[in-house]
């Protein structure tokens, strides 16, 4: 394999290459599932919440004030009150957010009895902690109240099944459910999967990097507006003064709110709440947002949202990295690149937040950035290759172009540039050289260094004479310049014949300041000729890898250099300026009249069978030196 092709192709894999094994690290080390999180603790935040007051639901609540007033440990006889009043009220289920595993109090058999006996009594145990059920609760009325925390701590969902477990093993809410209702359809249609609802999988939604999203059937948790459910202290179910309809066939959640028992969880609100405490959900208020969802899971008309696919999610991601791929490469501007690129995250990142306002849950910052991190692999592939090319054109132009040329060249690079080397092209050019007249005479009346620095003066008048007009200095030739305009670029022949008849002009009046300097210090006046002839050239790259320049070569630059030693005794000022007809004809007529020329007539330039009419371009100064004879 041919060793720049090999460099090519390295330098342009290794951004893309170097932009995966970020994304890579970026989705194995957790940091987008974080900040989708983040994101979508925002957006529930932000979210306007249903009301619990329309679920069929109760809450009854062990608050500060029933602590103050009971003690805690709660009595187990003080709970069993509390059940006769609940059944006597006409409840249609009791779920006991309490750990009793162990009885409190001398009644502890009381406690221990109804649950045995009683059908709307739910007892609970947690799997985690290994705490067991009230004991002597039937199977068909035990049930877990583990729940489950992302490794942040915030609780976000809910998990509403594990199938293929013993009787006893069942949630919370789903066991409440089923004794208030005695229907366990809903339980065999989750066991057969044949619900259809937003459940979590492995790497689904916004879950990414977390392998407990795999376990279970768990969805998103909607929580209802804070403090909404119908919700009592103890003490008013004690004293009797609960309305009945706040009971009657009713699902009754009995749990502590206390802030003092610590049963309580960070949930997506806590992320951005305002205040000095934490704002927290009580356990048995979590629990009854649960019920509540799954109460509305048997709603078939109910919307509940969809979750992005593992594999939908990866086919995101790689479809915006593709997109920021093609954006970064794509578009020539590198500036317009930026502004479509920044312009379409803006738009998708909102486009993402609208879906999940729409409870559709799907990975956002992976996406994202793939898009930013393979169109910024392209920027920085794109402006190593720049630094490549610009290092190219300064070693192929000796760093001769205007800046407005450097551009055009930049712009043009893929058509110009092939290999390193610029092709070979025919130009129509207009070429200016330059000579110093008497140069042998004043070099041997000066010292090496300053008669280096004499040249070097007159050549910073002449270069960017040459430069500011779009042309470009090709070579110098001791004490002189070969200039061409027109190339590696011409907008128009007639406006580039303009451009070196102007350079001269500019020459001139550069040479005039400079010998009143020159006479000031005492040295030799500096006097040029310049010859201007326009024509078609051969221009591109010559040499060898070792040694390269670009070559303008032609009867055009001949003739060009031809003019300028023409007859050097005719010689009456700071500068002399011939022109051939083929330069002035290029330009408009009206251009052309506003000249002062001096026509010297046929002329037989040698190397070229056919004359040339030449004119001298007048530049109205005296006299200011000899006439040359170098």
């Amino acid at each position: 394999m041919n060793r720049s092709f090999a460099r090519r192709l390295l330098l342009t894999l290794t951004p893309a290459l170097a932009a995966g094994a970020i994304l890579a690290g970026l989705r194995f080390s957790g940091l987008t599932q974080t900040l989708d999180l983040l994101i979508y603790d925002l957006v529930d935040t932000q979210r306007t919440k249903e009301s619990g007051r329309d679920a069929p639901i109760t809450l009854v609540e062990i608050r500060e004030s029933d602590i103050k007033r009971h003690g805690w440990p709660i009595d187990d006889g003080l709970f069993c009150q509390g059940f006769d009043q609940l059944q006597r009220a006409g409840v249609a289920a009791i779920g006991f957010d309490i750990y009793r595993d162990r009885g409190v109090g001398m009644e502890a058999d009381c406690l221990r009895e109804r649950f045995a006996t009683h059908p709307e009594l739910v007892s609970i145990f947690n799997v985690a902690e290994g705490i067991e059920a009230v004991p002597g609760t039937p199977p068909e009325r035990q049930s877990y109240n583990d729940l489950i925390l992302d490794a942040d701590g915030v609780l976000r969902r809910d998990l509403v099944h594990v199938s293929d477990q013993d009787e006893a093993t069942i949630t919370f809410p789903l066991r409440l459910l089923e004794v208030a209702s005695g229907d366990r359809s809903l339980r065999q249609r989750l066991d057969d999967n044949r619900v259809n609802d937003a459940w979590i999988s492995h790497h689904s939604g916004i879950y990414t990097h977390e392998p407990e999203a795999a376990f279970g059937m768990q969805r998103m948790l909607t929580l209802r507006a804070p403090g909404s459910f119908q919700a009592f202290s103890l003490t008013e179910l004690l004293n009797g003064t609960i309305p009945e309809p706040a009971l009657s066939n009713r699902i009754v959640l009995i749990g502590s709110t206390a802030g003092s028992i610590k049963d309580l969880f960070e949930v997506p609100q806590s992320r951005f709440h305002r205040g000095d405490a934490m704002f927290e959900v009580s356990g048995v208020e979590i629990h009854a947002n649960r019920l509540a969802d799954l109460i509305a899971l048997n709603d078939a008309g109910a919307w509940r949202g969809w979750v992005m696919p593992g594999w939908g999610n990866l086919m995101l991601m790689l479809s915006f990295a593709g997109t920021g791929l093609l954006l970064g490469e794509g578009i020539r501007q590198i500036r317009l690149s930026i502004v479509l690129l920044s312009g379409l995250t803006l738009v998708a990142g909102g486009g993402f937040l609208l879906l999940l306002s729409h409870q559709i849950w799907l990975g956002v910052s992976m996406p994202l950035a793939g898009l930013l991190t393979m169109g910024g692999a392209s920027w920085l592939r794109r402006g190593a290759v720049s630094q490549r090319h610009t290092k190219e054109v300064q070693q192929l132009l000796g760093q001769a172009t205007s800046p407005a040329v450097a551009e055009q060249l930049w712009e043009q690079r893929d058509t110009l540039i092939s290999n390193g080397r610029f092709e070979g092209r025919q130009l129509p050019v207009t070429v200016l050289f330059s000579d110093t007249a008497n140069f042998t005479s004043v070099s041997e009346g000066m010292g090496p260094s300053e008669l280096m620095d004499w040249l070097n003066r007159g050549m910073a008048i002449c270069v960017p004479a040459v430069t500011q007009r779009d042309g470009m200095v090709n070579k110098f030739t001791g004490d002189g310049m070969l200039a061409v305009f027109g190339v590696p670029l011409s907008k128009d022949p007639a406006l580039d014949a303009r451009a070196a008849l102007d350079a001269a002009e500019e020459i001139r009046r550069g040479l005039t300041e400079l010998n009143k300097d020159l006479a000031a210090e005492g040295s030799p006046a500096m006097r040029m000729r310049i010859g201007v002839h326009s024509g078609v050239v051969l221009a591109g790259s010559m040499g060898s890898a070792e040694r390269l320049e670009y070559a303008v070569i032609g009867d055009t630059v001949n003739c060009a250099s031809r003019l300028e030693s023409l007859d050097k005794s005719r010689h009456d000022g700071v500068l002399r300026v011939l022109v051939s007809d083929q330069t002035l004809a290029l330009l408009p007529q009206a251009n052309r009249d506003g000249l002062d020329l001096d026509p010297w007539g046929p002329v037989q330039v040698k190397g070229r069978d056919e004359p040339l009419d030449v004119y001298e371009l007048r530049m109205h100064t005296p006299p200011e030196a000899p006439p040359a004879t170098d």
